[in-house]
């Protein structure tokens, strides 16, 4: 699939890509290293997301250049969409009238553009952006290996995730050798985090709970307004109730405005949240994958963990 990929690309001339709303570090790099392939290949390419570069990301390459917008008003030759199960959730509103170019590696992702190219095999979807550069035989500057590299590292957990294998840190040896530093990666994805996610983490960690190997733990409006907090600095905050020795499975869930609850779940290996995120309209990966629920919270948590009972004894949860 990758050749009909390529094959579309040499095709057209005037690239949009895009990706899920509320992108994360997997988004982010991919589609800035994307751009700039296809701007290498000759091509001109317009990142576009509806929801902007997350704060921590916005050291990385090229995120000046991102468009944040509802809306694609320009005409393109195609839309090259990432890391993304379906044109709606992008929340761009205009895509679906250009000729799409799906590129996911979720096990959950679907067929729904003119090209889709799927690989669950690999471990981040910049990984299958790097084999496009390769196959492309465009060389991989600093730049990009700098935005695939932050997008390999935070997709994988920072290497803890289930399919991280011989192949990914291979992967991350050809990005360093093409010039990403790891070191400053780390840093400013994981100790340039703002005031705010600080205060919010105090109070999610307030809102912590335990049922046998599993976590949860929940952040409301009002907790949301007091420490100033925007919906960006919820990330990774389920990963600290996953540090619980003995806790298999944390979920987290955040408070939305029109009162739904979005949820992260995470696992350390053993499940596969992703089968219970399905269960109610989301996805993601064996180990790290997100749904919506509708409130109140007590009604949501109790929907979400009576899945995680009904898995037949390979989760311990009272």
């Amino acid at each position: 699939m990758i050749d009909e990929v390529l094959n579309q690309i040499g095709r057209r001339q005037k690239f949009l890509l895009t990706s899920h709303a509320r992108p994360d570090g997997d988004a982010v790099g991919s589609v800035l290293a994307c751009g700039e392939i296809l701007r290498s290949m000759g091509k001109q390419a317009d990142v576009v997301l509806s929801d902007g570069v997350p704060y921590i990301y916005k050291p990385l390459p090229f995120s000046e250049t991102v468009v944040v917008s509802p809306t694609v008003s320009a005409d393109y030759d195609a839309a090259i969409i990432l890391e993304c199960d379906s044109v709606h959730r992008t929340r761009i509103e205009g895509l679906e009238r250009h000729y799409l170019i799906n590129i996911d590696h979720h096990s959950t992702a679907r067929p729904f553009a003119h090209v889709n190219w799927i690989d669950p095999s690999a471990c981040a979807t910049a990984e299958m952006i790097f084999r496009l550069a390769r196959e492309a035989s465009v060389k991989i500057s600093p730049e990009v290996a700098t935005c695939l590299y932050t997008a390999v590292l935070t997709d994988t957990g920072s290497f803890c995730f289930n399919g991280t294998t011989e192949r990914t840190f291979a992967l991350a040896q050809e990005l360093v050798r093409a010039g990403a530093e790891p070191s400053r990666i780390a840093q400013n994805v994981y100790f340039a985090n703002p005031y705010s996610k600080m205060r919010l983490l105090g109070s999610a960690l307030s809102n912590l709970h335990r049922d046998g190997e599993l976590a949860w733990m929940f952040i409301s409006r009002d907790e949301m307004d007091r420490t100033d907090a925007v919906d960006e600095d919820t990330e990774g905050l389920v990963n600290y109730a996953l540090a619980i020795e003995g806790i298999e499975v944390a979920l987290f869930f955040r408070e939305q405005a029109d009162g739904r609850y979005r949820v992260s779940l995470r696992s350390k290996g053993r499940i596969n949240v992703a089968s219970v995120a399905e269960r109610f309209g989301g996805g993601g990966h064996e180990c790290a994958s997100g749904c919506a629920m509708e409130g109140p919270l007590s009604v949501a948590t109790e929907r979400i963990l009576m899945q995680f009972r009904l898995l037949d004894g390979k989760l311990l949860v009272h």
